[in-house]
């Protein structure tokens, strides 16, 4: 029977501020420089976003040989990343509710990102998660970056979605990209999109965005209330019908994003136990 929940998250804004930005400020890079001056030149001559800023942070390591950018400078500051409030409580309280309300339902984390892994799998959340997909960077000896080996960007995100539903996840599946692509019926599915709650908070989530709400599933999205700047964008998903709910990025227990959680997992719950007796009885 399918009667596990998947909760998928963007990281950066949604559940702590960005990762990127804050790293590079870190190293004393001059952060709305590096966006708007370096990046922001790419894009308008056809970059794609995420492999533009990849590739700057790659030309910015080199042209600064003190300040060179490394695996263990990333991860680093990965465990130094304070995330929103309650967010390293929710994993928890989410599984408690649903098994309050159906004991046989199984909840699993997802963390689905265009932010650089080695950061995210290095914060206090990471070991919430059954599985993370980020951009990734290949290293050279010295463990400087070298080239993006992985690249999560937009319709990219949709892919880990696949995967989620499929069941293809863990790293029995790493080096096997193609396996996303063998045809699953819809009864088959190890979670079916509409017993998935995707959470995020920017452009690139848009088509899951899109795909979940699609299939019957729970999009969230999520702003950062101190961000005056992006709370525009944040209502603009309401009005393009892009998410179900908006809140803003605090995970405590009576936050509005914690109840709209809790709501939206215990109707799946519910559902999912509505639909075994169905089938037994």
């Amino acid at each position: 029977m399918q009667n596990i929940i998947a909760v998928i998250f963007d990281f950066d804004g949604t559940l702590a501020p960005d990762s990127t930005s804050s790293f590079l400020e870190s190293l004393g890079i001059d952060v709305p420089h590096f966006w708007n001056e370096e990046v922001e030149p790419l894009l308008n001559s056809g970059w794609d976003p995420v492999p533009a800023y990849l590739y700057m942070m790659i030309q910015k390591s080199n042209s600064i040989n003190d300040q060179l950018i490394t695996r263990q400078k990333l991860a680093i500051w990965g465990g130094r990343i304070s995330p929103y409030n309650g967010a390293t409580r929710i994993f928890s309280r989410l599984r408690q509710h649903v098994a309050s309300v159906n004991p046989d339902a199984i909840v699993e984390f997802y963390l689905v990102s265009s932010g650089i892994g080695e950061v995210l799998r290095s914060t206090k959340l990471a070991k919430y998660f059954d599985d993370i997909w980020a951009c990734d960077f290949c290293y050279g000896d010295s463990g400087k970056i070298m080239f993006p080996k992985n690249i999560v960007s937009f319709t990219d995100k949709t892919r880990y979605l696949f995967h989620i539903a499929k069941g293809i996840t863990g790293s029995q599946f790493r080096g096997k990209p193609f396996e996303v692509n063998k045809k699953v019926k819809d009864e088959n599915l190890q979670i079916p999109f509409n017993q998935m709650i995707f959470v995020g908070d920017g452009y690139t989530d848009v088509p899951c965005f899109s795909l979940i709400r699609k299939h019957g599933g729970t999009a969230i999205g999520v702003f950062d209330k101190k961000n005056r700047d992006k709370w525009g964008r944040a209502w603009g998903f309401i009005e393009d019908d892009r998410v179900s709910n908006l809140a803003p990025a605090d995970y405590g227990r009576d936050s509005s994003l914690s109840i709209s959680l809790m709501m939206a997992i215990e109707n799946i719950a519910k559902r999912i136990k509505l639909r075994n007796q169905t089938y037994q009885g």
